[in-house]
């Protein structure tokens, strides 16, 4: 396999860890063997293999969200195995959490859900657009949002793209009575962002450079591209929406193609 195909797929760096941490747990066991007569309990040796296996996976690159499952995830067959767990049922949770969150194991992506402040945000950002805009949300999970905010909008479109397919799924029947909302199972590198005034994301730091490249690459004049809570690097944004949430997120706002000419509208 292609040291480009290792670096696109999370996963596959997650595996090597765990990889990697089974040599060096062996020789640690031998050398507590041979210098001290200890033997480690099966947990102890689980627990250590997924504490090397934690540190192997940032050292690759994997984001922090990895570490616990990089940690776990030996300690977890084991305990499986103590407890009698049917492979089945372990194996059917394992597809259903590949299934909502593919693109977290694919693109490093996680799914994080629009919270409603940002929604409320957003559609006051949204409110003073021509109303025929066309709005793409780029990893729109659930499609909750997207679905209100076609609501309040019904001379919009909206459309949504997502590769997850459990996720896909439900959102794509979430949209089914919005004549103007429908979703997409496809990744956001492969969407022309030229059509669309709203360009919407909450995706993670990883890809926000490349993000930014494309849009700046495809976006018109005018159109704005949108990212719940994660910057550009080395962007500075035109706008900036501060939430009050939890997080303390912000909704920040650019213009990839520049800004509209004199006299035009968003919509076009």
């Amino acid at each position: 396999m292609s040291v480009s195909v290792l670096t696109r797929l999370p996963v596959l760096r997650a595996l090597l860890a765990q990889l990697l941490a089974l040599p060096v747990i062996w020789l640690l066991l031998l050398g507590l063997a041979w210098a001290f007569g200890v033997s480690p309990s099966l947990i102890g040796i689980a627990v250590a293999q997924g504490c090397i296996a934690a540190v192997v996976g940032a050292r690759l690159g994997l984001s922090a969200w990895w570490l616990p499952i990089n940690l776990a995830f030996v300690p977890g067959l084991l305990l499986m195995q103590d407890l009698a767990v049917p492979g089945w049922l372990a194996l059917g949770a394992f597809a259903l959490l590949l299934l909502v969150n593919w693109n977290a194991f694919t693109e490093r992506v996680p799914l994080y859900l629009t919270g409603r402040e940002a929604e409320r945000q957003l559609h006051d950002r949204l409110a003073v657009l021509p109303g025929n805009f066309r709005y793409i949300d780029l990893g729109s999970g659930l499609a909750g949002t997207l679905t209100r905010l076609a609501q309040a909008f019904p001379a919009a479109q909206f459309v949504g793209v997502e590769t997850a397919p459990l996720t896909f799924a439900l959102s794509w029947l979430r949209c089914l009575p919005r004549r103007n909302c429908h979703v997409r199972l496809l990744s956001l590198w492969r969407v022309d962002l030229a059509g669309y005034d709203v360009v919407y994301c909450f995706l993670s730091p990883a890809p926000m450079a490349a993000l930014w490249e494309k849009a700046h690459a495809e976006m018109r004049p005018g159109a704005l591209l949108v990212s719940n809570s994660f910057e550009i690097p080395g962007v500075e944004p035109t706008e900036v929406l501060q939430l009050d949430d939890w997080r303390g997120s912000r909704l920040l706002i650019w213009l990839p193609g520049g800004p509209a000419p004199d006299g035009a509208g968003t919509s076009g």
